[in-house]
């Protein structure tokens, strides 16, 4: 016989996806969003659910609100980081678009520069482009009204806009990754060089770890004298692995089998924008369980 819990867990079941989706766009960081979406289980389990006429939206309502506190709170940790803070990659071989309507916000340059947004503006923007909730309907969750929902999205689609730069394909992407990984790895200064956009940056997250630059490195010529010096001993023993990450190509790096690092490149059409390195031994738990199974089968 079904019990109310068991029905509580089947309604929970068929909307997490999508609250991970939400959590995750949030907090660009996979391991809070778990967390996240358990404490919203466990909110659920303690309701009245009876009291509920739309568990979708109580649901959505309590992850959204959850996660603009969790997004505060995290903005405050992240003062103190050592280094270059990068969103947390996530796997979307199964799920390219975590449960959203499209694969809005989930791309490693739409989380940066969700960044600069209010924690309201960010939900807004989430929730209307990703999920293509009715303006009416995030003006609840977000205790506002529409108009001022409607701003919400309004200047958070501008700033997006202002920033972004022009978009290319995946195949495209992939091909430069995978042409920037060989040159980064023999130390081709030259070929490095023709790769990036005159003011490419590489990003390092280690959170303070040894050997891991602490600085954005900006500029061609510094970018690739850079990568051509650590070449001589950083790919030592190291394994590429190619993944589907944020739904875009990125690299897995296994030292004696270990996870030990991800990259991944942020391109537009005129080359690679930015090179993103995670090397912080925290935040690689999303991809150190991948397998083999999600290589690329046209990469090296």
């Amino acid at each position: 016989m079904t019990t109310d819990l068991d029905e509580a867990a089947t309604i929970f079941t068929g909307l997490r996806p999508r609250l991970f989706g939400i959590a995750y766009r949030m907090l660009s960081s996979a391991a809070e969003a778990e967390d996240l979406v358990q404490d919203v289980w466990l909110r659920w389990q303690a309701t009245d659910r009876s009291a509920v006429l739309n568990p979708a939206a109580f649901l959505a309502t309590t992850t959204t609100r959850l996660a603009i506190n969790a997004l505060q709170s995290a903005r405050v940790r992240r003062e103190t980081y050592i280094g270059p803070w990068l969103p947390e990659p996530v796997d979307t071989s199964a799920d390219p678009y975590l449960g959203a309507e499209r694969g809005e916000a989930l791309e490693f340059a739409a989380l940066m520069l969700m960044e600069k947004l209010t924690a309201n503006e960010r939900a807004a923007y989430v929730l209307r482009e990703a999920f293509d909730y009715p303006y009416g309907q995030i003006a609840e969750i977000l205790q506002s009204t529409e108009p001022a929902v409607r701003q919400l999205v309004s200047r958070a689609r501008k700033h997006m806009a202002a920033e972004r730069r022009t978009p290319v394909s995946a195949a495209a992407q992939r091909e430069l990754l995978t042409t920037f990984i060989e040159a980064a790895r023999s130390g081709q200064m030259a070929e490095l060089e023709r790769l990036f956009t005159p003011r490419v940056a590489s990003l390092s997250d280690g959170n303070g770890r040894h050997q891991v630059s602490r600085h954005p490195v900006v500029g061609a010529v510094k970018v690739a004298r850079f990568l051509t010096t650590i070449s001589s001993w950083y790919w030592d023993g190291v394994e590429v692995e190619w993944i589907t990450t944020n739904g875009q190509a990125s690299a897995v790096l296994r030292r004696d089998g270990v996870v030990s690092g991800w990259c991944t490149v942020i391109v537009s059409a005129d080359g690679i924008e930015e090179v993103l390195w995670l090397l912080n031994p925290a935040k690689l738990g999303g991809v150190s369980g991948l397998t083999s199974q999600t290589r690329t089968p046209d990469c090296p």
